[in-house]
């Protein structure tokens, strides 16, 4: 599916926890302990703590750093282009910070707002990058992207190394939100020894696409379900020259997200049906083809994702790949006591600090 509920690695939050917590064997292994995470009152529970990206939206303020619009062309015989916006100190010396975004997101969804503040603050380079027909990019695109687009962020990387190498040869931090976790993760494990990745991070990724289309179809969550079909009919409704007749009306049938997929985004990708698409894209069966050293962040009150799929993932034997399952933190939202700043911002930015000074 699109876009990204439940899981248990080991509560990272020892407070949310009776129980201590145990460090995972990777975490022994690396080091990297981030700190606990309590959820900031009033945001308590997985819903209060999803929806407060959408209730309370003060901007972000960007605007100490120039920013730059670049239009990154695909190599795949399509003419869509891809469009980024780049704030880069040409004096800085660390990693080039690329940021995913989710399921009908954008360049300016407020959790990739907050992250590229924190980071730049810090003297990275972000780059932040809208998938394929996405927000202000759905002008620059005919097709649109997927759970699976892995080759469209491969693509983009490629142009914006020959065009300029300075970028690149600090090397890269790539952080994935949502469905944009899963499609980084999907890279990582096909294209990740291609360039200098040094480090990455997802936040809520929906690695089990099956089981997160299933959760978001919940009748629990009908009213999260309905504001996604909707925004993903928009995003094909919007298509530059507008869709053929039929497929037009292929979506405006369609009372489900899985309806949608199997009708719509599969189709359009070479996938014989949403199942299919599902199967073949869920970044559960890549993570041990990952090499570079990756953080993936979840919580068990996530009402939109399963974490199953990460509990069964905790037990792969593998030194660069640490999994966090937070007791508590809803989907890309983490926000904590102690700072407005989110936690799992704070907290990417330890990790790609100890692997900088590693």
């Amino acid at each position: 599916m699109n876009k990204e509920h439940n899981m248990n690695i080991h509560a990272s939050s020892r407070r949310f926890s009776a129980a201590p917590e145990v460090p995972t064997a990777v975490e022994r292994r690396t080091g990297f302990d981030p700190p606990d995470f309590v959820a900031r009152f009033p945001w308590l529970g997985g819903d209060l703590q999803t929806l407060r990206n959408f209730i309370v939206r003060p901007r972000p303020d960007l605007s100490p750093w120039p920013e730059r619009r670049i239009e990154l062309p695909l190599d795949d015989g399509s003419g869509d282009r891809l469009l980024a916006v780049l704030q880069d100190d040409p004096e800085a010396d660390r990693p080039l910070v690329v940021l995913v975004h989710g399921l009908t997101g954008c360049q300016d969804s407020f959790y990739i707002l907050g992250t590229a503040r924190h980071l730049l603050a810090q003297g990275y380079p972000v780059l932040r990058l809208n998938l394929r027909g996405a927000g202000p990019g759905r002008p620059l695109a005919r097709r649109g992207y997927n759970a699976g687009s892995s080759a469209d962020l491969a693509g983009a990387l490629q142009v914006l190394g020959a065009r300029d190498g300075r970028l690149l040869a600090r090397g890269l931090a790539l952080v994935g939100y949502s469905l944009g976790g899963n499609i980084l993760l999907k890279f990582l494990a096909e294209r990740g020894r291609d360039f200098p990745v040094r480090a990455a991070a997802s936040v809520s990724a929906p690695i089990d696409l099956k089981a997160t289309q299933v959760r978001i179809m919940a009748p629990r969550n009908r009213l999260y379900h309905a504001y996604l079909l909707s925004r993903m009919k928009a995003e094909l409704l919007a298509t530059p020259g507008g869709v053929p007749a039929e497929v037009a009306e292929r979506a405006r049938r369609a009372r489900s997200v899985f309806a949608f997929d199997d009708a719509i985004v599969a189709p359009a990708a070479g996938f014989v049906g949403a199942d299919d698409y599902y199967a073949r894209c869920a970044a559960q069966g890549f993570l041990t083809g990952i090499e570079a050293p990756a953080l993936l962040l979840h919580a068990r009150d996530d009402p939109w994702i399963p974490a199953a799929a990460y509990e069964a993932a905790d037990g792969l034997a593998k030194a660069n790949l640490q999994i966090r399952l937070l007791s508590g933190g809803g989907h890309v939202g983490f926000h904590g006591k102690g700072s407005r700043t989110a936690w799992h911002v704070r907290t990417i930015a330890a990790f790609l600090e100890r692997q900088l000074s590693g």
